[in-house]
Order: structure tokens, then C-alpha cells, then sequence
């Protein structure tokens, strides 16, 4: 495995899984990478690429109270300070950066580790000396090929699915979507649009010249929950698995060419991101503190931050390859030492290290 991440933002990207055979590269760098984009453009926007924390998640275009933040917080944008490194317990090679948060007073510690016999991403960040509510989130982005339909999004059990209750984009912004804001549902493959009909969001790409949100809330009672991508055609699954009592739901970010201002320009396509988020949708702090339509139901959309006592959060995702004719995702299950990605009467087994969910020490 191959993996580089952002001085600015920490942002987890290219990933290069089996860098020596098939060379899979299964998450987005933004289209603009290499150009100079107008000072105007924040800094996640200028680095836009792979996974990275959000603290807090979301636009935070409104205030909380005196806090002002940026687009999904100083963790996406400000610059990490590279600290001693070394493997963690486990023996994995661990790149440990860290970052003094302003606004919201604290520190965030971030490790990244890479599996050495198995294509995994472990990810810890460590949320210490803040006090206050907070909502966070990761923030992975996968890149499809171009090609209708060519990979296949499934889902751990949900208990509840909406799509976000305002238009995504709108055309006098020059922007566009094609879901039914507010509209809610309980399968992938029926979520209504805007025309009347539904739409099916397991297939991908799908809805050229749309960009659309939808969350789904997971089924805390699992011992861990997943999210994966299946590319048949290509022969591998990208997979994440989370604690859905730490990272309570999934935000499905459908980003195909729907926006038409810089530096998006209609060429932002083919990417889906898979975010594992504590939020409500993605507008920011002070909407996921109030009472919104997912906290009236029990669903929590933040958390409350204790100086005295960290906030960690654990996060995996990998790849791995798969026998021609495994389709969807249908489970994954825990198989002794790692996991089994089970497809029909398919099975594949991938090591894994689970107990680094379960696990609230630092690396």
C-alpha cells in the first residue's frame, strides 16, 4: 500500500492499494488539483481529495454562538504539525500528525496507519481539552469509473433514510439537483425526485448534471457497521466500517456535474462521498446543536465534549478483491480474524482488524 496525506486539512489521498499488481486507487482527487485557484477559495477546496475529519462536519455558514468555523472546520483546513512517528501496538507503519484548534480551544491528534498484510486505512483522531457541543464526521470521497452504474452502494442495516429537506443546489446559484428534498425513505433502490418517479442510489454514477444528499441513520445495536462499493466489473470491493454509536450515520454526497461555479465548473464527476458523520446532514454546528427533524426522532445529531475525558474516533476503510460475479454487497460479517464480504452465496474473506473499533487508547 501507498498513501499520502495533506499537510493542509489532513487529507488522506491518493490511496494506492496492491501498489505492486492491480494498482487500485479507489478515492477522488478533485479535478483542479494542479491548478491555482483563486485566493478567495478556502483551503479545503484547493486540496480537495480522498477522506479527511471534519470538526465539526458540515458548511457552518452560520454562527454558534461566537464561534464562526470554516467549511467542515479547522481539521479540514488549517495546516498539522508532524509529530515523532513510529508504528502503533500493532506494528503498523503510523504517521501522526497533530493540530492546535483556535476557535473551539483544544487539540486534535491524528493517526493513520496502513495494514502490512492486508489493504487497510486505520484512522484515530483524538478530540482532547475542548468542552461544548460538537458534531464530526469523516469525510471519504470514492471515484467511479464513467460508465453508468458501474459500482454498487450498499449498507449495514439503517433505521432511517431522508433526503436532505432543501434542493442540494439551485439553478439561480447555478446548481442543480434531482431528489425530493425532505423525502423519506427506507430502501436505496426508491428514493423519490423531484419528477414524481423514484430513483435507485445503489447504482453509480446515475443523474448526470445533479448534485444530491441524502442521510441515512444506522442501526446502533450492530456490533459494527459498514459501507461498501462493489465494482464488479473491476473485480474489488472499497469498504469502511465505523461504531454506529460513535459515528452514528452515513451521509451519501452524490457530486456528478451539478455545479457550474468555480472551481466545480460541471467537471466534478463520477464521485460519491461515504461520509461517517455524529451530524445533522451537513449544514453545520449550530443546525446539528438545535432541535432539528433527526433529533426529534432520538437520533443524536452532536455530542457533548468533556475536557477531562477524550473524544475518540476510530475509522477504517480498504479494499478488497474479489472472484468474477460478486455483485452487491450484501453483509459483512466478522470471520474470525477479520471479516467476510458476503455477495449471494459468495464469500470473501479479508483480514481485518476490528478490535481498533472497539479501542479508545491512542495509537
Amino acid at each position: 500500500m501507498e498513501a499520502f496525506v495533506t499537510q493542509t486539512g489532513g487529507h488522506v489521498g491518493p490511496v494506492t492499494f496492491d501498489r505492486r499488481g492491480a494498482k487500485i486507487r479507489p478515492l477522488s482527487v478533485a479535478p483542479w488539483a494542479t491548478e491555482r485557484l483563486d485566493r478567495s477559495q478556502p483551503p479545503i477546496i484547493r486540496v480537495l481529495r480522498g477522506d479527511f475529519f471534519c470538526l465539526p462536519f458540515g458548511g457552518n455558514s452560520s454562527p454558534y454562538r461566537n464561534e464562526k468555523h470554516s467549511v467542515h472546520g479547522e481539521t479540514a483546513n488549517a495546516k498539522w504539525k508532524l509529530e515523532p512517528g513510529g508504528d502503533d501496538r500493532n506494528d503498523r507503519p503510523t504517521l501522526h500528525l497533530s493540530l492546535p484548534t483556535r476557535l473551539r480551544p483544544g487539540r486534535v491528534d491524528k493517526y493513520v496507519s496502513l495494514g502490512t498484510d492486508h489493504d487497510a486505512v486505520y484512522q484515530r483522531h483524538v478530540v482532547s481539552g475542548m468542552s461544548g457541543p460538537m458534531n464530526f464526521g469523516h469525510h471519504a470521497m470514492i471515484r467511479f469509473p464513467d460508465e453508468p452504474g458501474a459500482g454498487i452502494v450498499s449498507t449495514s442495516p439503517f433505521v432511517y433514510g431522508q433526503v436532505f429537506p432543501e434542493p442540494m443546489e439551485r439553478p439561480e446559484n447555478r446548481g442543480y439537483s434531482m431528489l425530493k428534498p425532505g423525502a423519506e425513505f427506507q430502501t436505496l433502490d426508491r428514493v423519490p425526485t423531484v419528477t414524481g418517479e423514484t430513483t435507485d442510489l445503489s447504482r453509480y454514477p446515475a443523474r448526470r448534471g445533479y448534485e444530491d444528499l441524502v442521510m441515512l441513520v444506522a442501526d446502533d445495536r450492530v456490533p459494527f457497521a459498514w459501507t461498501a462499493v462493489s465494482f464488479p466489473n473491476q473485480r474489488y470491493v472499497w469498504f469502511a466500517l465505523k461504531d454506529p454509536r460513535v459515528l452514528r450515520s452515513t451521509i451519501f454526497w452524490m457530486s456528478n456535474g451539478g455545479r457550474h461555479y468555480a472551481p466545480w465548473n460541471g467537471r466534478h464527476i463520477n464521485v460519491m462521498g461515504l461520509e461517517e458523520v455524529t451530524s445533522y446532514f451537513h449544514p453545520g454546528l449550530a443546525e446539528s446543536v438545535a432541535e432539528n427533524p433527526i433529533s426529534k426522532r432520538g437520533y443524536p445529531t452532536h455530542v457533548q465534549l468533556d475536557p477531562d475525558r477524550p473524544l475518540v474516533v476510530n475509522y477504517i476503510f480498504g479494499v478488497a478483491q474479489v472472484p468474477d460475479g460478486f455483485e452487491r454487497v450484501d453483509a459483512i460479517e466478522e470471520d474470525g480474524s477479520g471479516v467476510a464480504l458476503v455477495s449471494g452465496r459468495q464469500r470473501v474473506r479479508v483480514p481485518v482488524d476490528l478490535s481498533f473499533l472497539r479501542n479508545a487508547s491512542s495509537a
